[in-house]
């Protein structure tokens, strides 16, 4: 994780993670992404190779179309970043959405 701006309330930070369950970025993972996303108050944007989504929005979130082993940048702005993308990349990374690995 990398903090990019610290001020009074404006925090950015980045992540980069990698899809490691075996379905990849389906409407499932996707779903807990984007419910995971909400409980913060940061603006949440995610990007792959060629498209960049809100983080925040399901319908965004299924056009990445990640498949296993795709990786996405995660960016957080806002005084709660450092959270949303722990929280984000445990999901993604460790927890692997409840989903088993390939």
């Amino acid at each position: 994780m990398q903090a990019e701006q610290d001020s009074l309330e404006k925090v950015v930070c980045e992540a980069e993670v990698e899809i490691k369950n075996s379905d990849g970025l389906h409407m499932r993972p996707a779903m807990q992404f984007v419910d995971i996303a909400n409980q913060f108050k940061s603006d949440i944007t995610v990007r792959n190779s060629k498209t960049e989504v809100d983080g925040k929005s399901i319908m965004q979130m299924s056009i990445l179309a990640a498949t296993c082993g795709t990786k996405l940048k995660i960016r957080a702005e806002g005084s709660d970043a450092r959270k949303v993308i722990s929280a984000l990349r445990e999901l993604v990374e460790e927890k692997m959405f409840g989903e088993p690995a390939p």
